[in-house]
């Protein structure tokens, strides 16, 4: 279980400036060059192609996400660009450790003032397994209480709790008794993009979201139509994907802006070239709907923050009374169990939707994401495939049907 801890450090004392901060240590992302990339289960693979289109190199999936090397561009090329990894992150120690006094000891002795300056925030986010440390909570107060010593020894000063939005985002991961110690230099998950201003119930997830789009190969050549919007991430992440909208264009700040040897020079040339690569979107290739007059407005509100939002289509409408949708690209997260609160009558709306997309969409292919898996064999039409996507809670599948 994840636990975070965020403390605030407006008045630390003299911390380095920005510009004198200098590479004093040599941390494994330095030595070594390689970094660690979290994402879904299931996405992987794509993931995997993702990094390596992105300019990685030596990528090792493995069961918490992606190993792979990268020089400076290429790292902030990856958080600013990236649409499925939810955090990359930059190793800085590794050590046995086999107490939580041992854990205190040695971070205590790293050089914290490399990634910190006056007035930066931090958190701690910790992850324990099979190791003599249990409690993620305790190994994370631990960590937490060895950086704000070190400040307090430093300064005078020990760094005050707070909530918001840290500077800096600390990971720890305990397994086998080794410990490792890496920043986010994401700066906070990644699939918060920013274009989310309204949502409904149980909205989906901006990486699972991409990542559909993605099985789903929309490059524009078909249209792309959601009958189920809700507060449009799907169409969100379809416009983004076909306009080259970098999915972090919204974010003010990256965790790699506190790395020591951030090449600021490096990151202007990284984000410009990528800005470049934005083209329009030609009205009526992508569109959706929903019953909910609330998620319509919610899915309007959010697409018109994002550039050409106005070229996409979303009407008020029952997916039972919609016109024929011949051709097209089908993409959809029906309700379930958890995003309603209750399965009251799910059997005979999955029924419709199934007779809906046999006789409404013929010459189309649909891409639909079941959070709960017993409502497949509900919908009544033969699977092209199954894909395992995993995300918080669900342990979903995305089905692929194609109409004849």
């Amino acid at each position: 279980m994840y636990k975070q801890l965020i403390l605030h450090s407006a008045n630390l004392g003299n911390f380095k400036s920005e510009g004198d901060k200098q590479q004093v240590a040599a941390y494994n992302y330095q030595r070594d060059s390689r970094y660690f990339v979290k994402i879904a289960e299931g996405v992987k693979e794509a993931g995997a192609e993702e990094l390596a289109e992105l300019g990685a190199e030596d990528i090792a999936p493995e069961f918490r996400g992606i190993h792979f090397r990268a020089d400076k561009s290429t790292l902030y090329r990856i958080n600013y660009l990236t649409r499925l990894a939810s955090r990359c992150l930059a190793p800085l120690i590794s050590f046995n450790c086999y107490d939580t006094n041992m854990l205190y000891k040695k971070t205590k002795q790293m050089q914290w003032e490399d990634f910190f300056t006056k007035g930066s925030t931090f958190a701690v986010m910790g992850t324990v397994s099979d190791s003599n440390i249990s409690h993620s909570k305790y190994a994370s107060l631990r960590l937490k209480d060895a950086v704000a010593d070190y400040f307090k020894e430093k300064t005078g000063k020990r760094p005050d709790v707070s909530i918001r939005n840290p500077d800096i985002l600390l990971n720890l991961h305990i397994r086998h008794n080794k410990a490792e110690i890496s920043l986010d230099t994401s700066g906070g998950a990644l699939h918060r993009r920013g274009y989310r201003e309204e949502t409904v119930l149980a909205p989906m997830q901006e990486t699972v979201a991409a990542a559909i789009i993605l099985f789903a190969e929309f490059n524009g050549s078909a249209p792309l139509y959601d009958p189920m919007c809700g507060s449009g991430t799907l169409l969100c992440e379809a416009l983004m994907r076909y306009c080259n909208i970098p999915s972090g264009i919204f974010r003010n700040k990256f965790g790699f802006e506190c790395l020591p040897d951030f090449d600021d020079s490096i990151w202007k040339q990284v984000k410009k070239k990528a800005d470049t690569s934005i083209r329009e979107l030609p009205q009526g290739l992508i569109a959706g709907s929903d019953l909910s007059e609330e998620a319509v407005n919610a899915a309007k509100i959010n697409i018109m923050g994002l550039n050409y939002g106005k070229n996409v289509r979303v009407e008020k409408a029952d997916f039972r009374q919609l016109p024929d949708i011949e051709g097209q690209i089908i993409v959809a997260n029906p309700p379930y169990g958890i995003r309603i609160g209750g399965d009251e009558d799910l059997e005979a709306f999955y029924k419709d939707f199934g007779d809906f997309l046999k006789r409404k969409c013929k010459g189309s292919t649909a891409y639909i994401y079941f959070g709960e898996r017993r409502y497949i064999k509900k919908i009544g039409l033969k699977a092209s495939w199954k894909k395992p996507i995993k995300t918080g809670r669900l342990d979903g599948r995305l089905v692929k049907y194609e109409m004849y």
